[in-house]
């Protein structure tokens, strides 16, 4: 039997491949969180706020997400948070 030759080896262009795939899939079972806009991101903490999740301190104006208990200063900051908690808490459900 002879050895094999280099050249015609594609092992490794099957692991680059293989490497390839499972990024793309571990990226499109992740949640975007990212593109969220300043108004989308007042509505959502106001109806945190409303549904108790997220508590205002006003004379600080910081928000607290109670369930992680984390102090944010933006809304925005607070909003993509919450979105990738939720992500996370949600993958975590799916996962069991």
């Amino acid at each position: 039997m002879t050895d094999p030759n280099p050249i015609d080896d594609t092992a490794d262009d099957y692991r680059r491949f293989e490497a390839r795939l499972v990024a793309h899939d571990r990226d499109t079972t992740h949640a975007v969180t990212a593109d969220i806009g300043d108004t989308a991101a007042r509505k959502l903490v106001t109806e945190l706020i409303d549904n108790g999740v997220v508590t205002p301190v006003p004379g600080k104006r910081v928000f607290i997400h109670e369930p992680s208990e984390v102090a944010f200063d933006s809304s925005t900051q607070l909003a993509v948070f919450h979105r990738g908690w939720t992500a996370a808490r949600n993958a975590d459900k799916d996962g069991e």
